[in-house]
């Protein structure tokens, strides 16, 4: 029987059925997420897309057992963090860029006008010090900041126990801590 990446499945969101869709139909209307996923995990808007576009390949070929899957969606962002922890990305990871954006856009605590400059120095230093942590640090991160997810369904994703999620997230949160005051301390001795 020959496989048809045009038959019709039935799309679970949030548990409910959304529909028949077919993968091209799911490739174009998930598309951006998968995009935003893809550069968090990696700070790198050019491999984010070409790890997309290796998934959604694969994807397609195929989407009758994907689809028939309890969340095709879940499934297709699995394949999209295995492909980033995957040994043929490692090259990546040690070549990680600031792609110069916020990860979350804050407005000033204090209500007053915001250095927008400021802003951008302090994104791209976030991004640095993330590019900075191991893979699986990051990914735990992204797992749990980005995508919320609780630690026994990141150690699901990541074939490991809920306690190396949390001890990664610590080192991970620690490494961020310890570059965040060392470039404070760099700031003040600067100013004086």
């Amino acid at each position: 029987m020959a496989k048809n990446p045009r038959a019709r499945v039935n799309i679970r969101v949030l548990g409910r059925i959304v529909g028949n869709v077919t993968f091209e139909e799911f490739a174009m209307a998930r598309l951006p997420s998968l995009l935003r996923y893809a550069v968090v995990l990696t700070g790198d808007r050019d491999l984010a897309q070409d790890v997309v576009q290796e998934v959604l390949a694969r994807a397609q070929v195929r989407w009758r057992r994907i689809s028939g899957a309890d969340s095709p969606e879940a499934y297709v962002r699995r394949m999209v963090l295995n492909e980033y922890l995957s040994w043929r990305r490692s090259w990546a990871a040690r070549n990680v860029h600031a792609v110069g954006e916020r990860l979350v856009d804050l407005d000033d605590a204090r209500g007053g006008v915001r250095d927008h400059a400021q802003a951008v120095v302090d994104a791209d230093d976030l991004w640095a010090r993330l590019a900075g942590l191991g893979r699986k640090q990051r990914a735990v991160l992204v797992l749990r900041y980005y995508e919320q997810l609780d630690d026994d369904a990141i150690a699901d994703l990541l074939g490991c126990s809920p306690g190396t999620v949390r001890s990664h997230a610590s080192k991970a949160l620690k490494a961020l801590r310890l570059g965040s005051e060392r470039q404070n301390r760099i700031h003040a001795e600067e100013i004086s």
